[in-house]
């Protein structure tokens, strides 16, 4: 019996969001891994910095500037990588995110929502997803090989309060992948493989303040989610990066539209 081939040397990765957290650390990651990555985002100082960082400690990486919802730009990245690169095998989308004005806090009613800012957590987080999928994903589909990797939430799995653009948002990525993985396993063959990953709670930028008080102490919020995880912590945003790099590999070659939880059981728990 033949060994599962983890091996990713040599592999062209685009990471969206790749000079935010959670992007830059899959990058760091992949590219630790022997894989040659792109840093594409919207912001030239963070995709900078995380591509001389990967450059520094031994990996090969290059920034690529594009804005996820512009089809055009991702067009001119895809340009830009082939040109470098030649192929594209590997496409994590972690752009994505919340605003302020499509969440429902304590004090507000679902009919004080920002609808401005509700359409854009919509477009951010699923078309953000769709568009690099198009562009990027027709390589693939030309060589008939490629891994793509979205990234979900626990917003998806049961109604939690206070962020339903971004519940919404995650959710139709979902249906998105599955809907994906058929569509290019049944047209384009078997090697090309469409997952997500559903983060658990993580501590990052974005949900800073709902999770930490300014003192550093927990907050309300931060206990009940503790509570409703039975490992019982926060998760380190690396405990992410085992997972991609094997959804990456062909060692997970028959593993296409599955949303994979990373939550320390929160998605497994009942409460009682």
């Amino acid at each position: 019996m033949s060994k599962p081939d983890f091996d990713l040397t040599g592999k062209v990765a685009v990471v969206t969001g790749g000079g935010g957290v959670l992007g830059g650390s899959i990058a760091q990651s992949l590219a630790m891994a022997g894989v040659k990555v792109v840093v594409l985002g919207r912001s030239p100082e963070n995709i900078l910095v995380r591509t001389e960082e990967i450059n520094m400690q031994g990996g090969e990486a290059m920034p690529v500037m594009s804005d996820v919802v512009d089809m055009q730009e991702l067009i001119c990245a895809r340009s830009e990588i082939l040109k470098k690169w030649g192929t594209i095998d590997i496409l994590i989308n972690c752009a994505g995110g919340n605003m302020p004005g499509a969440n429902i806090n304590p004090d507000q009613t679902f009919f004080d929502m920002n609808t401005e800012e509700w359409e854009k957590v919509l477009e951010l987080n699923q078309n953000g997803t769709v568009y690099p999928c198009m562009v990027f994903g027709e390589v693939m589909a030309r060589k008939k090989k490629g891994s793509i990797i979205n990234i979900s939430s626990m917003a998806t799995y049961s109604a939690m309060t206070r962020v339903p653009g971004y519940s919404v948002a995650k959710s139709g990525m979902n249906i998105f992948t599955q809907w994906l993985a058929t569509e290019l396993a049944q047209k384009f063959g078997e090697g090309i493989r469409v997952n997500a990953i559903a983060p658990g709670f993580f501590i990052g930028d974005q949900n800073r303040a709902v999770l930490i008080n300014p003192d550093g102490s927990y907050t309300e919020r931060s206990y009940k989610v503790l509570a409703k995880t039975p490992m019982g912590r926060f998760g380190d945003i690396s405990e992410l990066n085992g997972l991609v790099q094997f959804l990456c590999s062909d060692a997970a070659s028959f593993i296409t539209g599955t949303i994979i939880p990373v939550d320390g059981g929160f998605s497994a728990f009942s409460g009682v």
